[in-house]
C-alpha cells in the first residue's frame, strides 16, 4: 500500500479549474437503486428497527440521511481501532441532500468513537459532478471537524483517488495540518486494504467492486496488483473464528468460557484496571498477528510475560468481534435494537428473559465478560473507563447485523442495551 503525504505543486493551482476536473465517467452518471433505500416506502417504514432494515424511523429528524447509508461502522480494523466507512456512491444528487445534515450525522457517529482510536475508509468512486458537495461546504466541514476529531484518528484512507481528489487536497494543504496530512493514505485496489482491515467485514458497495474489477482488468498482467491470499482452513487447534461450542466442547474440563477470554481478562484484572483509556488505545499489528497465531497453533500465552495491557485488550476485542456469530447472537439483535422501548421498569426483567435464551456458552462467557467491565468501571475515577465508555468500545463487538456493518441508527440502540446491562448487571445476573 502506498502512503503519499501532500505535495506542494506550486502556491497558486488554479482553483478554478477544480471545477472542471473530470470527475467520473459516464456510465458513473447513473444511479441504481439502493435495495437497502427503495425496500420500503416512508410510509411503510416500521417505528422499530429490524435486523434487514436498520434505518431511523422515518419520522427521525435524520432518516433522509440515514437512509441512505452513506455512513458506516465496520467493527475494528488489524490494529484494534474501531472503522467508520464513507461511501461516496450512495449519495445522492446534491439538490436532494442536505450536506450540513450529513455533516452533523457524521459528527454524531464519530462523536461515540472519537475518545478512542479510530480509522475512516473514503470510498471516492461514485462522487461525480451530480452529486458532489461545493467547495466551501468541504472547507467548513473540515473546520468543523476540531481537535477532538482529528486527535484519535490514525488513519485516513482514500480508496479509488482520482485527480480531483489529489488535487482537493493539495488545495486545502494551507488548512490541513501536517499531522492531519499524515495520515492520508491513498488506495488504489480493494486488495490493499487487507493490510487494514478484513474486506468481508465491510460492506462495500457493488458500484465500487466493480470499479475495481475495471481497474484490475485495465492492467497488464505484470502490473496486477497481488490478490489476497486465500483463506487458510481452520487449524486443529484454531481458537479465533470459531463457534463457543465447538470451543466448548474442545474445552477438557468442558469449560464455557474460551481460554482467550479467561487469559486477557485474568491479566487485565490484575494488571489493567487502572490504566487510563483501557480499551481504547489500538496495538502493534505484528503482535496482535502473532499472538493469534500462537492461540491458534495450540500454544500457551502469557500475557504477563509480554507485559502490553493494550495488547491484551486487543486480543479480546479482537477475539469478540471474529466469533462467527456475535455473542449476544442475531436471534437477539431485533429485541436488543428495540430494547430502548421497554419501560424502564420492566427493562431488567426484560433483559434477564432474553439472556437466558442464549445458549449456555453464550450466557456464561457474557457474564464472565460483564463482570469484568463492572470492575473497569469501578475504577473510572482513575482509568476514565465509565460504563457509557465501555458500551461504546463493546457495543459493536457484542452483537452486529448480518451483513457486519452497522448504521449510526442501531449503533446507539445497541450501545445502550449494553450500557443498561452494565448498570444492571448485578440484577440481571444476581
Amino acid at each position: 500500500m502506498s502512503s503519499e503525504l501532500l505535495v506542494d505543486l506550486g502556491e497558486d493551482p488554479a482553483t478554478a479549474q477544480l471545477g472542471q476536473l473530470k470527475l467520473a465517467t459516464l456510465e458513473d452518471q447513473q444511479w441504481p437503486a439502493d435495495d437497502a433505500t427503495l425496500s420500503k416506502s416512508a410510509t411503510e417504514m416500521s417505528q422499530q428497527f429490524d435486523a434487514d432494515s436498520p434505518h431511523l424511523p422515518w419520522d427521525h429528524p435524520y432518516y433522509d440521511i440515514a437512509r441512505h447509508q452513506i455512513i458506516e461502522v465496520a467493527g475494528d480494523d488489524n490494529f484494534g481501532r474501531k472503522v467508520i466507512v464513507f461511501n461516496s456512491c450512495r449519495m445522492p444528487p446534491h439538490h436532494e441532500l442536505d450536506h450540513h445534515k450529513l455533516l452533523m450525522y457524521l459528527k454524531g457517529t464519530l462523536d461515540q468513537y472519537v475518545e478512542s482510536d479510530y480509522t475512516l475508509i473514503y470510498f471516492h468512486h461514485g462522487l461525480t459532478s451530480e452529486n458532489k458537495p461545493s467547495l466551501g461546504w468541504l472547507r467548513d466541514a473540515y473546520r468543523e471537524f476540531d481537535r477532538k476529531y482529528k486527535k484519535n484518528i490514525k488513519a485516513l484512507y482514500i480508496v479509488h483517488p482520482t485527480m480531483f481528489i489529489k488535487t482537493l487536497l493539495i488545495l486545502f494543504k494551507p488548512i490541513i495540518s501536517f499531522k492531519f496530512g499524515r495520515k492520508i493514505n491513498y488506495v488504489s485496489y480493494l486488495s490493499e486494504l487487507e493490510d487494514v482491515v478484513k474486506c468481508d467485514q465491510l460492506v462495500i458497495p457493488a458500484r465500487v467492486k466493480e470499479y475495481d474489477n475495471k481497474l484490475i482488468a485495465a492492467l497488464k498482467p505484470s502490473a496486477q496488483p497481488p490478490m489476497s491470499p486465500p483463506r487458510s482452513p481452520p487449524l486443529p487447534d484454531q481458537v479465533f473464528g470459531v463457534p463457543l461450542q465447538t470451543l466448548r466442547e474442545r474445552s477438557p474440563d468442558d469449560d464455557c468460557v474460551p481460554v482467550v477470554m479467561r487469559n486477557t481478562i485474568n491479566f487485565l484484572s490484575e494488571q489493567g484496571l487502572e490504566i487510563e483509556g483501557i480499551f481504547r488505545r489500538s496495538a502493534n499489528v505484528t503482535l496482535v498477528k502473532d499472538v493469534q497465531l500462537r492461540y491458534n497453533s495450540g500454544e500457551n500465552v502469557s500475557f504477563g510475560e509480554m507485559e502490553d495491557v493494550h495488547l491484551a485488550a486487543v486480543i479480546l476485542k479482537t477475539f469478540l468481534r471474529e466469533l462467527p456469530e456475535p455473542l449476544l447472537t442475531y436471534q437477539l439483535y431485533n429485541d436488543i435494537v428495540n430494547f430502548t422501548s421497554v419501560p424502564v421498569e420492566n427493562q431488567v426483567t426484560t433483559m434477564k428473559t432474553m439472556l437466558e435464551t442464549l445458549p449456555e456458552e453464550n450466557y456464561a462467557a457474557l457474564r464472565y465478560l460483564i463482570t469484568f467491565l463492572a470492575q473497569v468501571s469501578a475504577n473510572s475515577e482513575v482509568n476514565k473507563m465509565t460504563n457509557s465508555n465501555l458500551a461504546v468500545v463493546f457495543g459493536p463487538n457484542l452483537l452486529w447485523g448480518r451483513d457486519n456493518a452497522m448504521s449510526l441508527s442501531a449503533i446507539g440502540p445497541i450501545n445502550n442495551f449494553t450500557k443498561i446491562l452494565l448498570d444492571q448487571q448485578h440484577l440481571v445476573f444476581n
